[in-house]
């Protein structure tokens, strides 16, 4: 903000910002609040010269995923050093030190897998201050050492893809937003990697030999003073240090002219990959002997440790480097890294154990011959690609899964022909079938479940994304309905043919009533998606009945009809007919007569509440099911207040509006009335 705007607005005592000598800072906030109560929702100032185009690059202020400074913790790598945000040395502690330095090293691996799946190198590796001050660790041999070969490996990683060309045109993983990657003494990585290895090998070899405590403490320095935990540090340092060494071995070898170098970068990536078991082994112990604050579960912790690493500040270079984008990352998790290994999960079962699992099968299905049979085996490259995909951030993974849902509708098809060419119509195979018809009938099911769960995961990801305006909720929450009410089909089914399975093997008759009618209830799985069913059902004829009777804040939007942009966003499900036989045109005949006056007298969010209260009992084990279901339950007591109101005194007063928010659930929207 220039003079003009000082003029204004007095200039605060203190700024974050210092001014120059032809401009000074003002802080605009009070501008900015004024402003925002006279906007209504979609509408920005701009000038007369503002257009579509110069709407593509604008700044949405105060916006996290937008306005670069706002979630700025420090404004400067030097602020952030003054303020002992990565101290050299880490502890005067040494055991500190070292468990710490161990800690960075993992945070390290994890934002380099993030980085690998698509997110920016600038919040994600160089989010760590020590690589973006090289000097400063020259002290510390140790963390000296790894930054420089990740430096050196994720310049590599970049040249091999640039090379290679396997990027997109709009990829960010390319791009380097003019970070530090050419340290110098960097081409010395290896050499410096080599000579801490070795010292470490020494220290490692002294603690294993007869005496080794006084052989370490009168011939060598110890690594850290708790004698008793050397060996445990040393292994673990050991493994990471060894890994970023085959690592770059083998990005170098890939680089080779002509192929040359691809025989020996497979036997780096299998050194690698058993180093990589090394150091997931390493999470025992250093859980054990770790003095720091511990993340909440595995499922979140970014450290074998589980304590927080010293070092990062993912904000900084939102602000230091213009074009990167300065949207929230999420590090992949500990327990993410080796998610497939050896084409199986976590490295120890087969994908098809894991399909058999999956589809309820019974534990002896998954030694089953049939497994070699070639479309199982595509199968399971199919859930393979699937749980990478899952990996990725919610951008990439929406448009992938988009892509891979034709992938799983063939493979249904391919599944279902190779079944009738094998065995004949379902109608005539005898009571008594074989294991080998019970396997492909579970696994056609679930294949058919899982199709509508990327569907719905699909269509869901829109929300987190923002990709969907007010005015198209109505479609969305109707396509979510119809894709929802065929995956409750397909998992109700599933779960009856396991209770089927189950009812042959058993001996005894159930006759009691006790018996028939546990066979009969609802499975809670099944409970779980009817209350999201009725929540989608009862926001689209909300959304359709508010909308019928001009009782919404609707945007006109010029550049294209309500029937294309059902196309922009359901093209692909469309493609894949998910599910069959849905078209524009049965969403508006769905929708078309939608009343208050009928949806008051059947009201689906006193439905979803009912629901969710009966299942809550299924799911006290799932803290996750039961925060899931407790969402539920205050959107749908909140919508039919608001339902209620609006058809009381609706009608009466024409002023009164309804918008929706996302204030209780983050795809389930919260409708709010107001007078406009």
């Amino acid at each position: 903000m220039a003079d003009d705007a000082a003029a204004a607005v007095s200039v605060p005592e203190r700024t974050s910002i210092p001014s120059g000598d032809d401009s000074v800072w003002a802080d605009v906030s009070p501008l900015l609040e004024s402003a925002c109560k006279d906007l209504r929702d979609g509408e920005l100032i701009h000038g007369d010269n503002f257009n579509l185009f110069a709407a593509m690059s604008a700044l949405e202020i105060m916006d996290p995923k937008m306005d670069s400074g706002i979630v700025c913790k420090y404004y400067s790598i030097d602020e952030a050093i003054e303020n002992g945000a990565a101290p050299v040395p880490i502890s005067i502690n040494k055991t500190v030190d070292v468990q710490c330095t161990i800690d960075i090293m993992d945070h390290l691996l994890a934002c380099e897998a993030t980085w690998h799946k698509g997110h920016s190198l600038a919040q994600t590796v160089f989010s760590c201050i020590y690589l973006l001050r090289p000097d400063r660790t020259s002290s510390h041999a140790l963390l000296h050492s790894y930054c420089r070969v990740i430096r050196a490996t994720c310049k590599a990683v970049i040249s091999v893809v640039s090379d290679a060309r396997t990027h997109e045109e709009d990829d960010l993983f390319t791009m380097a937003y003019g970070l530090p990657l050419d340290g110098d003494g960097d081409e010395k990585c290896l050499s410096l990697l080599n000579a801490v290895e070795e010292t470490i090998s020494r220290q490692l070899r002294a603690c294993k030999a007869p005496s080794s405590r006084r052989r370490v403490l009168e011939d060598m320095e110890p690594l850290q003073t708790n004698l008793d935990l050397e060996e445990g540090y040393c292994k673990a340092l050991l493994c990471r240090l060894r890994f970023r060494k085959h690592f770059y071995h083998a990005l170098t070898s890939m680089r080779r002219p002509q192929g040359r170098g691809l025989e020996l970068a497979r036997k780096h990536i299998a050194t690698c990959i058993s180093e990589l078991d090394c150091i997931y082994r390493s999470s025992d112990f250093l859980r054990s002997s770790a003095c720091g604050t511990s993340e909440d579960g595995i499922e979140n912790r970014t450290t074998a440790s589980g304590c927080q690493p010293i070092g990062f500040d993912a904000s900084l270079n939102c602000r230091l480097s213009a074009p990167t984008p300065p949207r929230a990352i999420k590090i992949l998790s500990w327990k993410k890294l080796l998610l497939v290994q050896d084409g199986k999960l976590y490295g120890r079962d087969s994908m098809f154990t894991v399909i058999t699992r999956a589809a309820v099968l019974p534990e002896v299905a998954k030694n089953h011959d049939v497994q070699k049979n070639e479309y199982f085996v595509q199968l399971g490259q199919l859930v393979i690609n699937m749980l990478k995909i899952l990996c990725t951030n919610a951008a990439w993974q929406r448009r992938k899964l988009g892509k891979m849902l034709q992938d799983w509708r063939v493979m249904y098809v391919q599944l279902e022909l190779a079944f009738r060419k094998e065995f004949g119509e379902v109608s005539r195979i005898p009571e008594d079938e074989n294991v080998c018809v019970k396997i492909f009938q579970h696994i056609l099911l679930w294949v058919e479940e899982q199709t509508y769960w990327i569907a719905s995961r699909f269509l869901i990801l829109g929300f987190e994304l923002e990709l969907y305006s007010p005015s198209e909720y109505c479609m969305v929450y109707w396509y979510m309905y119809v894709v929802l009410i065929k995956l409750s089909e397909k998992t109700h089914l599933k779960m009856a043919a396991k209770n089927d399975m189950g009812k042959r093997k058993g001996k005894k008759k159930r006759d009691s009533a006790k018996d028939v009618a546990r066979e009969y209830r609802i499975p809670p799985a099944v409970l779980f998606l009817q209350c999201q069913i009725c929540l989608a059902e009862g926001l689209t004829m909300m959304l359709a009945a508010l909308r019928n009777e001009h009782m919404i804040l609707q945007s006109r939007n010029p550049f294209n009809t309500e029937q294309e942009r059902f196309i922009q966003h359901f093209e692909l499900l469309q493609k894949a007919c998910i599910p069959d036989h849905v078209s524009f045109h049965s969403f508006r005949e769905s929708t078309t007569y939608a009343r208050l006056s009928t949806l008051v007298m059947y009201n689906y969010f006193k439905d979803a509440q009912r629901i969710a209260k009966e299942a809550k009992s299924s799911f006290s084990n799932d803290p996750d099911k039961l925060a899931e279901l407790r969402k539920i339950e205050q959107v749908a007591e909140h919508n039919s207040i608001a339902l209620n109101v609006i058809s009381r005194v609706g009608a009466l007063d024409p002023t009164l509006k309804a918008s929706f928010e996302f204030s209780h659930h983050p795809y389930f929207a919260t409708a709010v009335v107001k007078r406009s």
